[in-house]
């Protein structure tokens, strides 16, 4: 169910910098809204007003909107003509395919004396034999009724027979308020039948069955429990199962009535709400990151695709990263231990060669930004800082000669 809130006006009155309390013109159609509110609190500016293609019962909380002009609930569930007296400038209506049955209601637009043009085509009093004349007759200031212009002289002869007419509309409302009374019982048993069955199913036994015999039922599942089919082929069943009430229900016919429309509405709900149920499971758990296996020995893990070379010399290990050029330094950790090294941007690199924590050094150049990390081996003696850069240098070409080692990082 849809409700009007002021978050979905605001998102709707873009055009007026989502300023609502001066909104001139709103449009909240196809929005699912089955009670209209708190509009006539808000957006007491508004002149046009949309809100065809919902699921509005009823007319009301509009009676604020003194400079409301055109209206249109085309496409609702709408069965009676009420509570528009206060939308004094109101000049035009649309109630095209409604429910409406109460023709005589038109009656409550009389005050209404700038009305130009309603539309009603579509409803079921649209049907009523001289439906025409009689709203002509009613409504004296329209000028054009379902997209046709009302002549002087059709004016006249509906007002000449309008005695005659009205007892003859009466009579046809009456039967179509008998005929709805029966729609709207039949209605209401058949969805206290449906929570019934629906209260049954969430009460059902564990297995989704009802017993009489616990024994009978534990000594019935043992039984069945080598013949259990696989999770898959379980969750298999049930979408096929539901993908077959859907068909049914879609299949099945019914008249359109106010109560056939709520009754889609709240089968669509069901179904989106077993899709993202489904949609749930289907998720799965990303495990958690293994850095280090449980006999202690150092992964490699490159989680950001961060371009690397690692060269290994005589006398040291040479790490080149090849770090975003304009990042600061501070973002970056290196910890080196003896058999392995951790860049935190973040991650750890293992190394072919046991080195040096506290000879190693950490270097960034000016021009690429690449991270430079000389780490000597245990038992070599690093000569100099020259030499590590003359090695950073080369990086372009050593970036050839990349193996499969990769590093773990993150921010």
């Amino acid at each position: 169910m849809g409700w009007i809130t002021e978050d979905l006006i605001r998102r709707n009155a873009e055009h007026n910098d989502c300023v609502i309390f001066s909104l001139e013109e709103l449009s909240l159609h196809q929005q699912e809204i089955e009670r209209l509110e708190h509009i006539d609190k808000w957006c007491r500016d508004l002149k046009i007003l949309y809100l065809q293609n919902n699921l509005i019962g009823k007319i009301e909380n509009v009676s604020k909107l003194k400079k409301l002009e055109y209206l249109n609930l085309a496409l609702n569930n709408i069965e009676k003509i009420e509570n528009l007296e206060g939308c004094e400038e109101l000049a035009k209506l649309d109630l095209t395919v409604n429910f409406i049955g109460e023709l005589s209601s038109i009656k409550n637009l009389q005050h209404n004396i700038h009305l130009k043009e309603l539309f009603l085509m579509g409803n079921p009093c649209a049907s009523f034999d001289h439906y025409r004349e009689f709203v002509v007759a009613t409504l004296p200031q329209l000028k054009w009724l379902d997209g046709k212009e009302i002549e002087p002289s059709e004016r006249i002869k509906a007002l000449q027979d309008y005695s005659v007419i009205e007892p003859q509309i009466r009579e046809q409302e009456k039967d179509h308020c008998l005929k709805r009374a029966k729609l709207k019982e039949e209605a209401q048993r058949k969805h206290q039948e449906e929570d019934k069955n629906e209260d049954k199913r969430s009460n059902a036994g564990f297995d989704g069955r009802w017993y009489t015999d616990i024994n009978a039922t534990l000594s019935s599942l043992e039984s069945k429990d080598h013949l259990q089919a696989p999770d898959t082929e379980e969750h298999n069943t049930k979408k096929l199962d539901n993908s077959e009430d859907d068909l049914e229900f879609w299949n099945k016919p019914c008249l359109f009535t106010p109560e056939s429309r709520l009754e889609t509405l709240r089968h669509m709900e069901k179904q989106r709400k077993k899709q993202e149920k489904l949609s749930e499971k289907k998720k799965k758990v990303k495990p958690p990151r293994t850095l280090i296996t449980e006999d202690g020995k150092a992964l490699n893990v490159n989680e950001p695709k961060i371009d690397f070379s690692l060269k290994d010399n005589e006398k040291q290990i040479i790490l080149d990263l090849a770090v975003y050029r304009y990042m600061d330094t501070s973002l970056i950790d290196v910890d080196v231990q003896p058999t392995y090294v951790r860049v935190m941007i973040k991650g750890k690199l293992v190394l072919p060669a046991e080195v040096k924590p506290d000879s190693s050094s950490a270097k960034r150049s000016q021009t690429t930004g690449h991270l430079v990390i000389c780490m000597p081996k245990v038992g070599e003696v690093i000569t100099g800082g020259q030499r590590a850069f003359k090695s950073m240098k080369t990086t372009s070409d050593r970036s050839r000669e990349q193996t499969n080692t990769s590093y773990s990082t993150g921010f």
